[in-house]
C-alpha cells in the first residue's frame, strides 16, 4: 500500500518572525491625516526588512510628534516560509550529498507576498506632523527591497 503524503508531514516547524508589534502609538485616536507607503510592483518582503522599515518610521515619527501624536501601522503579515537546501561545499563534497533528490528544504525566513499597489506601512498623524509622516514613509521605503511610493489616503486637502 502506497501513503500519499500531504503538507503537513513536510512542514516541521514554522520560523518565527521577528516583527514585534503592528501597532504603534496612539491607538485611540482619530487623526485628520492619513499618509502611506505603497508597492510600486509585486514582490516578497522578508520579516527583516518590514521589522526594520517599522524601527526607522516609528523612531522618526515618535521623535517628532511624540508618543500620542501618530497612529503607525504594518499592514501586512509574513505568512510564507522560505525554504534553503544547503548544499556542501569542500572535498568530498559529492559523496555525502544527494544533489536535488529530496531537496524540500529546511525552513529559515518567513516572507509576506505583496501585490502591485498594496500598502505596507500607514501613518496617521496632525496637519503639523505631514513632513515628518512623508520622510518616515521614506525612510521606511529604503529598507525594503521593491520601489515604494508614498500616497494621501485621507486629508489631502489639509495639506496641500
Amino acid at each position: 500500500m502506497v501513503r500519499a503524503y500531504t503538507r503537513r508531514d513536510y512542514i516541521r516547524k514554522t520560523p518565527n518572525s521577528r516583527i514585534v508589534q503592528y501597532d504603534m502609538g496612539n491607538l485611540k485616536d482619530e487623526f485628520p491625516v492619513s499618509v502611506s507607503l505603497v508597492v510600486k510592483k509585486p514582490a516578497h518582503i522578508r520579516h527583516n526588512s518590514l521589522e526594520a522599515a517599522r524601527i526607522a518610521s516609528n523612531r522618526l515619527m515618535q521623535r517628532a510628534a511624540g508618543r500620542l501624536g501618530y497612529h503607525l501601522k504594518l499592514r501586512v503579515y509574513p505568512h510564507q516560509i522560505v525554504r534553503e537546501n544547503p548544499m556542501a561545499t569542500g572535498a568530498g563534497a559529492d559523496r555525502v550529498q544527494s544533489g536535488m533528490r529530496n531537496a524540500f528544504g529546511k525552513p529559515i525566513s518567513v516572507e509576506a507576498i505583496v501585490k502591485k499597489g498594496q500598502r505596507i506601512v500607514t501613518i496617521d498623524c496632525n496637519e503639523k506632523n505631514f513632513e515628518q509622516a512623508k520622510v518616515a514613509l521614506k525612510r521606511a521605503g529604503m529598507k525594503l527591497p521593491v520601489p515604494c511610493r508614498i500616497v494621501v489616503d485621507k486629508g489631502a486637502d489639509l495639506v496641500k
